[in-house]
């Protein structure tokens, strides 16, 4: 299996395979407005017997508070299909995207995710920093930061808020 960045031949089967993944297409339908509205994507693929079977998507997040304006990236969403969950796709996925990230210099990475899954990866719940996700309603636990950039922690607090495309799904 083989992890790189999505090519433009690579869309249609990223929309199936998120619409199969969630059982809906609305996680499927705002990558598609991402695309249209916004030019910093990170997007990346697994592929095995040249078939994609994961994908995982980062877009630009703020975090507003009272030093000012930090900007990060937030991972979502990110699928695997069905049959190929819990073989390791998601790590690979995750890991490749934050090590993409950190050489880009992105100093953070927020995740509105499963509690037991991204601690794994270094996430931390959001609330420790002070930082609140811009949906009432979210659990604590399942709002995470990842820093990249530690000299960052103590300059930002506030409240993160991702692209107005994933409003729809909140």
């Amino acid at each position: 299996m083989i992890i790189r960045q999505e090519k433009p031949e690579d869309i249609d089967d990223i929309h199936a395979l998120n619409e199969l993944s969630f059982g809906q297409p609305q996680e499927a339908n705002i990558i598609d407005k991402l695309r249209i509205n916004c030019d910093n994507l990170l997007s990346f693929v697994a592929v095995e017997n040249e078939k994609i079977v994961g994908h995982i998507l980062f877009s630009p997040v703020t975090i507003e508070g009272q030093h000012g304006i930090i900007r990060g990236m937030g991972l979502a969403p990110m699928a695997v299909l069905p049959e190929m969950q819990r073989k390791g796709i998601g790590t690979q996925l995750v890991k490749s995207g934050i090590e993409n990230l950190r050489k880009m210099q992105c100093p953070l990475v927020i995740v509105l995710g499963h509690p037991e899954y991204y601690p794994r990866f270094g996430f931390e719940r959001a609330s420790l920093y002070g930082i609140k996700c811009q949906w009432e309603g979210i659990p604590d636990e399942a709002f995470m930061i990842l820093w990249l950039d530690k000299s960052k922690i103590n300059r930002v607090s506030g409240l993160a808020k991702y692209r107005d495309e994933f409003n729809a799904a909140i």
